[in-house]
């Protein structure tokens, strides 16, 4: 069995909201693994659904831009958030999401090889940051976003300077509409997305994998109701409906009023302005998401230390 360290409870104990010793006990019946253990406590009723780490898991920024029917969004990573207020650095964020939409590509190696304004490549210039600013620096990633007519808008939220921030968003509209009607719901629906963080456009485009892993954890759930069989799979037809409906931008219920679904909010835009508006495609960017930053315990450390002695 594996060993059930204290760091991994605290890990479990805020990725899941379950409480120490239920997470404890989930480990221990999954042999250690984090994600195992989320899926038991949500079987179990202790833990809502499994849930990323809220706290950001890199440092750096999030580059957002647009010209028209185009846009761009990039994820540059440092080490430390001192290094992300550097004006070196900033400027070099916002350099590179100029060339990313240039490009127009999401081929984050493509880019890396472009040329950097003043010479050199992109990865040239940041290696240079890197031995000028003394800490590590990646291009992380890159999306591009682009319509035949319409509009591609962006937001970043809590900007530290403009179209740099944390959370970066592009919505890309199709519409003959002008921008003056554009523009505005494209921002509008850019918070939402920043705020309510959809897992895909439509219901059918969420990832197989994960609606395979919901769908096990709502029969299991549905199964220990001890309710009958053809009871048992309406309740989980239910759950993986809602699933869909919360996890979906297009059904998702819009932040701003809290009662119409975004479908509706872009059909009622088009039909207020005379013209057809379709949401084709969005981007979200959320600094560092996917990426486990290590957590030193600075007291264990010396303990350890000390004890070696």
């Amino acid at each position: 069995m594996a060993q059930i360290t204290a760091a991994s409870v605290k890990e479990l104990r805020e990725r899941s909201g379950a409480g120490m010793m239920d997470c404890k006990k989930a480990l221990s019946e999954n042999d250690g693994d984090i994600e195992a253990a989320i899926d038991w406590l949500r079987t179990k009723g202790l833990a809502a659904a499994a849930k990323k780490s809220s706290r950001t898991a890199a440092e750096g920024l999030v580059g957002i831009l647009t010209d028209g029917t185009s846009g761009a969004a990039v994820e540059v990573n440092s080490e430390t958030d001192f290094v992300a207020k550097n004006d070196q650095f900033q400027g070099f964020v916002a350099a590179v999401t100029k060339v990313a939409l240039e490009q127009g590509s999401d081929d984050v190696e493509a880019l890396k090889a472009a040329a950097y304004p003043g010479g050199g490549s992109i990865t040239d210039k940041l290696n240079a940051n890197i031995a000028t600013i003394g800490e590590n620096q990646a291009v992380r990633r890159v999306a591009c976003l682009s319509v035949n007519e319409g509009a591609v808008v962006g937001y970043v939220h809590n900007a530290v300077a403009p179209g740099l921030g944390k959370i970066g968003v592009l919505v890309a509209l199709e519409s003959s509409a002008g921008s003056d009607v554009l523009e505005p719901l494209g921002k509008q629906l850019a918070m939402h997305i920043a705020a309510a963080s959809p897992l895909a456009l439509n219901g059918d485009d969420l990832d197989a994998d994960l609606i395979a892993r919901e769908r096990a954890i709502a029969e299991e759930k549905a199964a220990e109701s001890g309710k009958p069989a053809e009871i048992v799979s309406k309740m989980v037809d239910g759950a993986m409906a809602k699933f869909r409906k919360e996890n979906a931008l297009l059904s998702q219920i819009f932040v701003i009023d809290n009662k119409t679904p975004i479908a509706e909010v872009v059909a009622a835009a088009g039909k207020q302005a005379g013209a057809s508006i379709t949401l084709v495609n969005y981007v979200r960017f959320q600094l560092g998401e996917g990426i486990e930053k290590a957590e030193t315990d600075f007291a264990a450390e010396v303990a350890a230390a000390v004890g070696a002695n």
